[in-house]
């Protein structure tokens, strides 16, 4: 696993102040780990060690992203950090009954975290530092390469580092996979006395979580990735657009930005450079239409989530009709890293026009779910059964639904396609955010396409005729045909308005969501009660 580690000598914050061989023992205060106890583990932890006279020094640090051992404990030892896991309160006496302050044998050892093949076969740039560091620690930020990008970008001209951008390859990690040197660059060419950095951390797909982990985990990393946007497009105020459903990102946002401000890395001078960029976070208000950056923006202006026509381009007329560049909260904190190994390092990983990594998130009827940083390239065959384990039910798999609820479901004959945004487009798939949903074999795949129909009816914003009507009209279809009312014709109907809506939807909310549906139509027309061509002619 490739992890960014901290200047030869350097003490972390994590180490506390009584030097390297104090006993620091780390528990997530990511939300999964939350979930499941972490914060009762760590006050158990904390309890236990007080009435054994030991003196341990707890950090509550991100999480590692195997979520099925959550909560995962580790403690520093001479060997490397030991992980123990998924811990209850229950498991804590026993824990240090074995000497697991010192990596002692136990029922839930793990041995060394670094070498738990899920972590090790990684790998991890953007998420180099999670479950690591503390995420509010600025000092433990720097000792693992936070601020080198930023420092490295003061002393550039704008142009420069948009360059940067662009020659490494970065494509948005919303999903739509846009070039995000080529936003930038269209942001700082466009003159305006006023531009805007917006970041989009409205993560309403299903199965996802990558951002709020980042949010969650290494706030810093987002924080700088935008201040280098500012600095590089001439924009000197900024916002994340959170979803009011992550509490705890919000509040680890809030917490970062006033000690980055504080030690001078946001603000009107920032590290005595003369630039200034200023930050705020704002809460969405639950519509998952806002994920769409135009929607977004009239939510960020106080109106309600409608989608925007283009053009004008938000890169030209956005925020409060001013020059906005509105980035994926991956997308940006990708950035740091493009800035301190330069543009070559990050280009090198990855396939086709598809560079760097991408965290891809494994959920559903999946044994072992969590976060998986790849570069691309990698397989869906590898990410269900190398990583994931295969199906939690112990079922064979039958579709995995890839780039959120409007994504299409992809059948066991295209596991073995690279994941690259190119190779997925070719076969009608996205990769989207990089999130994968498991169903097994007992799934009803007319029943999915039907809900991804009444998912767009519930969320569309209602402002064009083909995603408001034509997704009710598409739960309608669908009924009739999985009841059996003349369904060949029905079946040409649900084609014939899926491209209605594909082809005359002002957003990806209405052209996306056909996806699922001619997917499931398609690769399981079974489910459907159609007997598909091939068994037809035996």
């Amino acid at each position: 696993m490739s992890t960014a580690r901290p200047p030869e000598g350097a003490r972390t914050a994590a180490e506390g102040e009584g030097g390297p061989m104090r006993i620091t023992v780390y528990v997530p205060r990511d939300s999964a780990a939350l979930a499941v106890g972490a914060d009762r583990v760590a006050r158990r932890i904390a309890e236990e060690a007080a009435r054994r006279g030991l003196d341990v020094h707890l950090v509550r640090n991100g999480s590692r992203g195997l979520f099925w051992l959550e909560p995962l404990v580790e403690v520093s030892t001479v060997g490397g950090r030991v992980a123990y896991g998924p811990v209850t309160v229950a498991d804590v006496p026993g824990l240090f009954d074995a000497g697991f302050l010192a990596g002692g044998a136990h029922a839930l050892h793990l041995g060394l975290t670094e070498e738990i093949p899920y972590l090790k076969k990684q790998e991890r740039l953007t998420f180099a530092r999670m479950g690591i560091t503390d995420p509010l620690s600025l000092a433990d930020y720097q000792a693992h390469e936070g601020y080198a990008g930023l420092r490295r970008a003061l002393a550039m001209a704008p142009a420069d580092i948009v360059q940067q951008v662009l020659e490494s390859g970065l494509r948005g990690r919303g999903g739509a996979a846009f070039p995000a040197g080529i936003k930038w660059k269209t942001v700082l060419a466009t003159p305006a006395a006023q531009k805007y950095i917006v970041c989009n951390a409205d993560e309403g797909d299903s199965g996802t979580f990558s951002d709020r982990m980042t949010m969650e985990g290494d706030p810093f990393m987002l924080i700088e990735g935008m201040t280098i946007a500012g600095i590089a497009t001439g924009a000197t105020q900024g916002y994340v657009y959170v979803r009011s459903e992550y509490p705890h990102a919000i509040a680890a946002l809030n917490a970062a930005i006033a000690r980055a401000e504080s030690a001078g890395f946001l603000g009107e001078d920032i590290l005595g450079s003369g630039r200034r960029f200023k930050l705020d976070v704002r809460k969405g208000a639950g519509a998952y239409v806002c994920g769409e950056e135009t929607a977004l923006l009239e939510s960020l202006e106080g109106k309600r989530g409608i989608v925007r026509a283009k053009p004008p381009l938000p890169a030209i007329e956005g925020l409060f009709g001013q020059p906005t560049l509105i980035n994926n909260v991956i997308t940006l904190a990708s950035v740091p890293l493009i800035l301190a190994r330069g543009a070559a390092f990050y280009r090198d990983f990855g396939v086709g026009r598809s560079r760097g990594t991408l965290p891809m998130q494994l959920a559903g009827n999946i044994k072992h779910g969590g976060l998986v940083e790849k570069a691309f390239g990698v397989t869906l065959r590898e990410l269900l059964y190398d990583y994931g384990g295969g199906a939690a039910s112990g079922r064979p798999i039958k579709a995995v639904q890839v780039g959120g609820p409007l994504g299409a479901y992809l059948p066991e004959s295209q596991w073995d396609l690279p994941l690259d945004y190119e190779a997925y487009a070719a076969v009608g798939g996205t990769v989207g955010h990089g999130g994968i949903v498991v169903h097994d074999d007992t799934a009803d795949l007319s029943r999915l396409a039907r809900y991804a129909m009444e998912f767009c009816a519930i969320e569309s914003c209602g402002k064009c005729t083909p995603c408001r009507i034509g997704s009710t009209r598409g739960v309608e279809v669908i009924d009739k045909i999985r009841a059996a009312q003349n369904r060949p014709q029905q079946v040409i109907l649900l084609r014939d308005l899926c491209d209605t809506m594909v082809h005359g939807s002002l957003c990806a909310m209405g052209g996306m969501t056909p996806f699922p549906v001619l997917s499931a139509l398609d690769h399981f027309p079974e489910d459907f009660g159609i007997v598909a061509p091939d068994r037809e002619a035996a």
